[in-house]
């Protein structure tokens, strides 16, 4: 199923996706959370019930479109992550080679991890800030992992079984930032640069995860166009990986990297610009468009 976070009379809520597209409030269908993050922890005494009333609704929607949200926002699922987004660097095979042009160590490195500071996630529609002493600002469209309950020492066969679902990410960098520090947090961490949504696709729609296009349009100029088979850490060696000394918490978000069209990797690179509208998709999940300040 697909679940959203919308806006409405000022409270945020957590909504489902019926099969004509209309969203229903999850408390229209008897189940009560504060937010998305309680859902996906709460998810196992949650599920059959969800799963029960919204078939009833897909049954016959016509009867239930009044009880349907008519007028809202569209928010970031997870508006406020409970952990620094987790995120690796250089992940596609396309994308670390026009990277080390730049970056020297990634050519040895082994699977690069950083973190992404996010105060709130910013929303599908939502304005990319253009901060002034920025003169670098990127774009790069990602597969978002939605953990489903907390991970430690998990093994890559186990990985799945800890997934919650995925989302599209659009891992926002001011490479100016992230060059002269030398590393990656302060660049990628400015309020706003972390554009999530429009949902999160339950894991048992999605399928194979190693295997959705992947694209990325600036200002309908096709940009990045490629597929997560060309991942190089898969997502669950990534959970495993990331879990081995830490806890992953339920509702964790991990970012799993970039294919090439960033504009860094452009000669000369055309970096994004204030108007500029951005939209990066992922098969199976949706759409995140966002514009530039």
């Amino acid at each position: 199923m697909k679940l959203y976070t919308v806006l409405s009379n000022e409270k945020e809520i957590v909504t489902v996706s019926g099969k004509s597209g209309a969203l229903y409030p999850l408390n229209a269908l008897n189940v009560n959370v504060s937010d998305m993050n309680e859902l996906i922890a709460e998810w196992d005494n949650i599920r059959e019930i969800l799963t029960m009333n919204l078939s009833e609704i897909n049954a016959n929607e016509s009867k239930y479109l009044s009880i349907a949200l008519q007028d809202f926002k569209l928010l970031a699922p997870i508006p406020r992550p409970k952990q620094d987004v987790a995120c690796l660097g250089v992940n596609y095979h396309d994308h670390k080679k026009e990277a080390a042009a730049g970056i020297d160590f990634v050519k040895t490195a082994e699977t690069i991890y950083f973190a992404k500071r996010v105060n709130r996630a910013n929303d599908p529609g939502g304005l990319i800030p253009n901060y002034d002493f920025v003169d670098s600002l990127d774009y790069e469209a990602e597969l978002g992992v939605i953990i489903g309950k907390d991970a430690f020492h998990v093994t890559p066969e186990e990985a799945r079984s800890y997934i919650f679902g995925y989302t599209v990410i659009n891992d926002v960098s001011a490479r100016n930032v992230q060059k002269r520090h030398q590393q990656w947090y302060l660049g990628k961490s400015l309020d706003g640069y972390t554009p999530m949504g429009p949902c999160i696709v339950t894991l048992d729609e999605i399928g194979d995860p190693h295997d959705l296009d992947i694209r990325c349009y600036v200002n309908d100029e096709l940009r990045q166009n490629s597929n997560t088979k060309y991942m190089i850490t898969t997502v669950e060696e990534a959970i495993s990986e990331l879990s081995q000394g830490m806890t992953l918490q339920s509702g964790t978000v991990i970012a799993t990297g970039t294919p090439a069209g960033v504009a860094m990797g452009m000669n000369p690179p055309i970096w994004l610009q204030s108007g500029d509208t951005v939209r990066c998709e992922i098969e199976n999940i949706g759409i995140l468009e966002n514009t530039v300040q």
